[in-house]
């Protein structure tokens, strides 16, 4: 509990006290009145001053306002001991609501309290502690156990294990050694590391990640829009209705005035709009809380409410349902062993920087070779001389030049042909495999109603391997960029709710813009990608996908339940007024309490589990 807090407790507790004495008090007329108007202005003069600063400055209607009126009426026709209580009880429930915003943003800033403070320069042989803007490119920063890594870098020296749960979401410690990239923001857990910075400060993925945090609020979903438009027009709606509660009937009917009056004020104070203004935006802050948990960074919530209306997910496949990086995935010999087939082309291969060339060596390993002579043959692959043997390792073009009849690979992938001294000798199948969780994703999109597409400038049988294997419903294969925003556009026609794109690659910039959300993977995505996307997935699981749209519909689903439970009770409370079936007493009652279980529900928005 802050000091403010404590304040506001004390003066509660005050005026309570002396609300129960003026009760006691043995006086009347105006020694009565003063008797109340004591614990009244000492829990009311925050209220009273608000509300005519705000009448100074034209905001006439707002809930200070009627709150206000209610109260200062309530005091004019008597009823000293309603008139202090419902600004008692209204301090109570804005205390409370205080409390439960601030627990709310204090767990979103701890879990967002990433902002490294200092940086362990290496400078002349010296450690220089050091503000991390003013590590340049190419310094060396040292990282002790337990603090936080301060600049996007590469391991120089060292081995051990980063805890990166405030930026991904994963609690499991990540290993790391030499070659390896730390991310800024997270935290080394149990080593001495070296490393090289690899960008300045502002360029940082903590400077990135902090900057979306900090303008996440000022995207406003509509139905936030909607709730601040519509608290425009109600508060004065009720005002002019409770003043025709209170004239009408004594005018019209010959109603008494003090009946009606009171009943009119009662109207008033069951009408605050709070629940509503509070607790709606309370409940998209927490919901950007709970996918931040995740690892799920939005940059607003008019991004999470369109994501919760999602019909339809497109894929990227390079990168984001593969993992970018070619693997051996079959050896397939003629004539010969397929250890002697993969040392051979290996060989051939060793000189070579493309990476289905990187791929087949990296699956061969050490293997020892004698004198190894590689002419390079531009879009066709490679001549060699090993342990003389002649080998050439290509495609079918360089296998027709050299009149090699070779057999198809049917498999979907990358084959390399080999042929050894003239003769076919097999081939090698290259593919990029699917990350470990892309299945778990298709599978949690489809649970979810969702339809699922890919578009990719891959070769059609590669992608349709991915796609059959993942079970997607929809493929477009050998896209250009431009391909890829028109494909997006023909599956948005078709869709029933909105179309997200996840991606990753620079190429993907386009598409992630013309979405209606925007995905893209953080950790290892471009800069482009991750400027022009709405969310980012900061540990590049597609997992996090359905993970995301679990969170979204929890958020807009709790923020409806508000919105419909605050109107419902309001409404009815305001029937049973004007019909007197109901006091102000009670009307202070609800209005407190519709507030308080509107906001304790938002709060449910920063759970991080839970069915859609």
């Amino acid at each position: 509990m802050t000091a403010k807090h404590k304040r506001t407790l004390a003066r509660i507790v005050l005026a309570g006290a002396l609300l129960i004495a003026a009760y006691f008090v043995p006086a009347e007329g105006l020694w009565r009145l003063a008797a109340y108007a004591v614990p009244y202005f000492v829990i009311g003069w925050d209220v009273l001053w608000r509300s005519a600063e705000n009448v100074a400055h034209g905001e006439i209607f707002d809930e200070n306002f009627l709150m206000s009126v209610a109260t200062i009426g309530a005091m004019a026709t008597g009823e000293y001991a309603e008139g202090v209580a419902v600004m008692l009880f209204y301090q109570v429930g804005e205390l409370c609501q205080s409390i439960a915003v601030g627990k709310s943003r204090r767990s979103i800033a701890a879990l967002m309290d990433i902002r490294p403070e200092y940086a362990n320069v290496l400078r002349d042989g010296q450690i220089m502690e050091t503000d991390p803007e003013e590590v340049a490119v190419g310094e060396t920063i040292v990282i002790k156990p337990g603090e936080r890594i301060p600049l996007d870098c590469v391991v120089l020296e060292g081995a051990g294990s980063v805890n990166t749960a405030a930026m991904t979401g994963e609690s499991a410690p990540r290993d790391v050694e030499p070659g390896d990239r730390l991310i800024s923001g997270t935290v080394n857990i149990n080593s001495v590391l070296k490393a090289r910075v690899e960008s300045v400060y502002a360029q940082s993925t903590v400077a990135r990640v902090l900057d979306m945090v900090e303008n996440s609020a000022e995207r406003k979903a509509k139905t936030e829009n909607f709730i601040t438009k519509f608290a425009r027009y109600y508060t004065p709606a009720v005002v002019f209705s409770a003043v025709a509660l209170a004239l009408i009937p004594p005018l019209a009917f010959d109603g008494a005035w003090g009946v009606w009056v009171h009943r009119a004020l009662a109207f008033l104070v069951v009408s605050c709009p709070c629940a509503l203004v509070i607790s709606v935006p309370l409940t998209f802050f927490a919901g950007l809380g709970g996918a931040s948990k995740q690892g799920i960074l939005v940059k607003g919530s008019n991004y999470l409410e369109a994501l919760s209306h999602v019909d339809a997910v497109v894929f990227d496949k390079t990168g984001t349902l593969t993992q970018g990086a070619f693997r051996v995935t079959e050896i397939r010999p003629v004539g010969m062993e397929a250890e002697e087939l993969l040392r051979l082309t290996a060989a051939a291969e060793s000189f070579s920087t493309h990476p289905i060339a990187r791929a087949i060596v990296e699956r061969a390993g050490d293997r020892e070779t004698g004198d190894v002579k590689v002419e390079e043959l531009a879009g066709r692959g490679v001549r060699a001389s090993v342990d003389g043997y002649t080998v050439l390792a290509g495609n079918r073009r360089l296998m027709a030049e050299n009149g090699i009849d070779l057999q198809e690979a049917e498999t979907p992938g990358t084959a390399v042909y080999v042929s050894v001294d003239g003769a076919y000798a097999g081939d090698i199948v290259i593919r990029d495999t699917v990350k470990e969780d892309a299945k778990l994703c298709v599978d949690g999109l489809h649970a979810q109603g969702v339809r699922v597409a890919m578009l990719t400038g891959d070769r059609r049988p590669a992608a349709e391997a991915v796609a059959r294997e993942l079970g997607i419903d929809e493929t477009r294969s050998e896209l250009m960029p431009e391909d890829k925003v028109s494909g997006l556009e023909t599956i948005m026609e078709t869709a029933r709710g909105a179309v997200a794109f996840v991606g990753d690659g620079i190429n993907d910039a386009p598409v992630l813009m013309r979405a209606d959300v925007g995905l893209a993977m953080g950790a290892l995505g471009s800069d482009a990608a991750i400027e022009a996307a709405d969310m980012v997935l900061m540990d590049d699981k597609p997992s996090r996908v359905p993970q995301a749209i679990r969170v979204a519909r929890r958020t807009m689903r709790i923020v409806w339940q508000n919105i419909l439970f605050a109107l419902a009770v309001k409404l009815g409370m305001l029937l049973l007024i004007a019909v007197g079936y109901a006091n102000m007493w009670l009307a202070v009652f609800a209005d407190v309490g519709v507030a308080l279980l509107a906001i304790l529900n938002a709060l449910r928005a920063m759970k991080t589990s839970g069915a859609a």
